[in-house]
């Protein structure tokens, strides 16, 4: 099991890439160990997060220290570990530095539902504000915990996103929904400001059907498959088009 999640948070790293949320060598993502020992795996430093290989994934525990592998540690990690203490529900953190995101937290304007994409969001975005720097310490971890409550993304004002799911695919399918909505937004920022929005008495509808685990599921096998077309490389079995694949749970039978 420890294997295919090693695999799992490796294509993340790629689909993170091609989506527009790498950033060289930082930005970082984890994936809790099954074993309930509270340790996780994660992205080490110096690399970026489409080089992750099943050799250079280093094992972190809940307060932060590394406890194997051979590659440096993020100093942000405590935005992961002490999320992962506050949330046992969270299997999955991510964190990255997306243009929009950022541009967006700039504005000090609530994510408004005026896309899909902004609908998934309409109960609200905390923005994390009181620091711009690097979470390098527990106490600041807790206080991004805290701000993310109970609830699966946050904004880093000045500085990013960070994302925490169930499971792998729903931390990276929010982070590239969350990345999209402020893009829209910002595209609507710079026409004038937006004038129509969701109507209310949809919002909860609509937040419901577009953040679906097959949803998620389904957007990440495709991500994946995505990514190995553009290289040149066969898509790996289990992410392959095929109706045993593909989870329908969400779509009608007819």
């Amino acid at each position: 099991m420890t294997e295919a999640l090693r695999e799992k948070l490796i294509h993340a790293g790629r689909v993170l890439v091609d989506e527009g949320q790498g950033d060289y060598v930082w930005g970082h993502i984890s994936a809790r160990l099954p074993d309930g020992s509270g340790r996780f795996l994660m992205k080490p430093g110096c690399i970026g997060l489409e080089e992750l290989t099943a050799d250079n994934i280093i094992t972190v525990d809940i307060e932060g220290d590394k406890t194997a592998g051979d590659w440096p540690r993020h100093n942000e990690v405590y935005i992961h570990s002490e999320i992962m203490r506050a949330r046992p529900d969270v299997n999955a953190v991510l964190h990255t530095h997306p243009e929009q995101a950022i541009a967006f937290s700039s504005l000090g304007k609530p994510l408004a539902a005026m896309s899909n994409d902004g609908t998934m969001f309409s109960a609200g975005v905390p923005v994390f504000s009181e620091t711009t720097d690097l979470i390098t310490d527990q106490p600041r971890g807790r206080a991004v915990a805290n701000c993310l409550g109970s609830g699966n993304v946050v904004i880093l004002r000045n500085h990013g996103i960070v994302t925490a799911g169930r499971s792998i695919e729903e931390a990276v399918f929010l982070a590239i929904k969350l990345e999209r909505a402020c893009r829209i937004q910002m595209l609507a920022e710079a026409a004038g400001g937006p004038k129509l929005f969701v109507k209310e008495e949809e919002l909860k509808a609509k937040r419901t059907r577009t953040n679906r685990s097959d949803s998620q599921g389904n957007a990440f096998s495709y991500l994946v498959r995505r990514w190995h077309l553009r290289c040149g490389c066969e898509v790996p079995k289990q992410y392959q088009a095929t109706l045993e694949n593909f989870d329908r749970s969400g779509y009608k039978a007819g």
